[in-house]
């Protein structure tokens, strides 16, 4: 993959688009539009340009890489599962007997030699090109502005390389950087995340912090920075596992942070303990924007390139996005590692609606009561599994856990009060429903075992459970039931909040008969019609321990929190398309989307 662009025209049906188009927003608009299709392609913009500063880029922009599984699994070289496999041998392997198995742990551990990066004397064709002292320019950059109220251009597919104090242990991670000026970047590593660690040892002992960041090279690389790997271990480790080769990497012209030699851009600098800014907001993966939060800042000492560089960058808002397929393959190559905490685990998956985080499904043996209960609270202290919110177990006779209407199925008639765990623990740093950030509430709901007996006692048809809630609730201006043939219905309400949902919860004892589970949505920007996107709203808006009511039967409030809810954290807006940007780009012919698509993913 030495020439990321030729490799993805031959086996990615790469979608060459020439015409002058803005970095800011306009590209950006272009591949969040394309990425949400069922035939989904990359994307090579060969001539960006910046209206607002008046720039006509030389460098192309690459966007939509991962663009559906097959081409990541091209990317890959094989089935992630194929990987996991590989995986799997090794954390089982055992003492060999006789010399035929000594013959294959042999060849097993032999191959492992391909697995620790090579560092390389000389430099890289990522450093044809290079820019110190007053050369330094972000300028030179197509950074992207992807959401009219981002507070700047991002680049959003940086590969982030960091090292502890005392050199020992490296990192790279996939983090946001917001362009402040020509020569500073604000450094958006979270606050679990291992870049940080590093950074309170700089901290300390106050020296500044060498990072180097890559774009471009092998996607691969990008992949690995977001992979969850244990602490301490290098993430070029995973990469020379899967590509069965070694990583070669090259030493920064600046700093002593290497990088791989074929990249095709690196931004070299430092980052000061003692110096934080403002960094955001920014639209985010969630779909939210995610909140102004000083953070350190990056100065700039170098910029190094391919004589003829590509600038690979993502979009991130409302599912479905790129990292849906990014995702999968993390999901399938970790299966096993996960394993090892939790070995009755047969399966997992997190659905991209469900943003990661916010959902997981598990499928497991169960060989005792409370064993869900346990897998809940091992998966909620593993590594980055610990950010879960919503975990939700099957039993080995539940459908693949990909099946997603026949699993719902399943589910709905296995859910029973006694069965669901309602905790605290740590929530990711983008959150923002919980009442105080990093920490807030984690439902765990365990539907092994059999169906459950009783259902709904008195089924009504949606226009008559209306009349009925609305005498309960006037704020209730809309409702719809789904899955009613099972034994708990999905019963969602749209509101228009003027007080809070959990008032007087008496008052809806007398529809026990009618109602097992109800979840409220607020009426604005929320298609009941739309489960998909219901789905999406829910697992982001709620804090179990605040927002979820067990009598007197499951009710769930997943609208909009504020002053009149004791809610003292601002609370984000949505990521939505500038719509005049999207009407230019459909009278060019560059975009053919209709309302209906608009409304599929909460365009606007």
């Amino acid at each position: 993959m030495r020439d990321v662009v030729d490799w993805l025209k031959e086996h990615g049906d790469l979608k060459i688009i020439e015409e002058p188009l803005d970095v800011e927003l306009e590209i950006p608009h272009i591949a969040y539009i394309e990425v949400k299709k069922e035939d989904s392609r990359p994307l090579l913009f060969t001539h960006p340009i910046s209206k607002s500063k008046g720039i006509e880029y030389d460098i192309p922009v690459l966007m939509n890489i991962f663009a559906n599984k097959e081409v990541t699994q091209k990317i890959f070289g094989r089935h992630p599962d194929e990987i996991a496999k590989g995986i799997e041998g090794l954390l089982k392997l055992k003492p060999p007997k006789g010399w035929r198995a000594k013959l294959a742990m042999a060849l097993k551990l032999f191959a492992l030699k391909n697995v620790t990066p090579k560092r390389l004397k000389f430099k890289g064709e990522c450093q044809e090109v290079i820019y110190t002292d007053e050369q330094v320019d972000l300028d030179r950059l197509p950074i992207l502005k992807t959401w009219s109220e981002d507070g700047g251009p991002f680049i959003t597919m940086g590969q982030v390389y960091t090292q502890s104090l005392d050199g020992t242990m490296q990192n790279l991670g996939m983090y946001r950087l917001q362009q402040y000026n020509k020569r500073e970047l604000g450094m958006h590593w979270q606050i679990h995340k291992d870049a940080s660690h590093f950074f309170d040892q700089y901290q300390k002992s106050g020296q500044k912090m060498p990072v180097s960041v890559a774009i471009g090279g092998d996607p691969l690389y990008i992949w690995c920075g977001q992979a969850p790997m244990p602490y301490g271990m290098f993430e070029m480790l995973l990469y020379g596992f899967v590509r069965n080769k070694n990583a070669q990497l090259v030493k920064s012209i600046t700093n002593d942070i290497y990088i791989p030699r074929d990249v095709d851009i690196v931004i070299e600098g430092y980052v000061d303990p003692s110096r934080l800014e403002i960094e955001g907001p920014f639209g985010d993966h969630t779909g939210y924007y995610t909140l102004k939060e000083p953070f350190p800042v990056m100065e700039v000492t170098a910029i190094t390139m391919k004589s003829k560089p590509v600038f690979q960058a993502t979009v991130v808002g409302k599912p479905p996005l790129e990292d849906k397929y990014m995702g999968w393959a993390t999901e399938r190559i970790f299966l096993p590692m996960l394993g090892t905490m939790a070995p009755d685990l047969i399966d997992y998956n997190m659905p991209e609606n469900g943003v990661f985080h916010n959902l997981i499904l598990a499928k497991m043996k169960t060989l005792y009561k409370g064993h869900a209960q346990q897998f809940m609270h091992a998966f909620w202290g593993v590594g980055q599994m610990s950010f879960v919110k919503h975990a939700i177990f099957v039993g080995e006779d539940a459908p693949e856990l990909e099946e997603h209407d026949a699993l719902i199925r399943h589910i709905l008639g296995r859910i029973e009060k006694s069965k669901i765990l309602i905790t605290q623990g740590i929530v990711d740093h983008l959150d923002h429903a919980s009442p105080e950030q990093f920490v807030g509430g984690k439902l765990g709901i365990d539907a092994t075992g059999g169906e459950v007996i009783n259902g709904i006692e008195m089924p009504l048809d949606d226009g008559e459970l209306l009349q009925k809630v609305q005498r309960i609730d006037s704020d209730i201006v809309a409702l719809k039931q789904y899955y009613s043939d099972t034994k708990t219905p999905i019963c969602v309400v749209g509101v228009e909040k003027t007080k809070p949902i959990f008032g007087d919860i008496a008052e809806w004892e007398p529809l026990s008969a009618h109602i097992k589970l109800l979840v409220f949505v607020d009426s604005v920007n929320n298609s009941l019609e739309n489960p998909y996107m219901l789905v999406w709203r829910v697992v982001n808006n709620i804090d179990a321990q605040r927002d979820i009511r067990l009598d007197p039967f499951l009710l769930i409030d997943a609208t909009q929190k504020g002053e009149m809810d004791g809610f003292e954290r601002e609370w984000p807006g949505d990521t939505l398309c500038d719509a005049s940007v999207l009407e230019s780009l459909k009278e060019r012919g560059i975009i053919d989307i209709d309302g209906k698509f608009i409304e599929q993913f909460g365009l606007l």
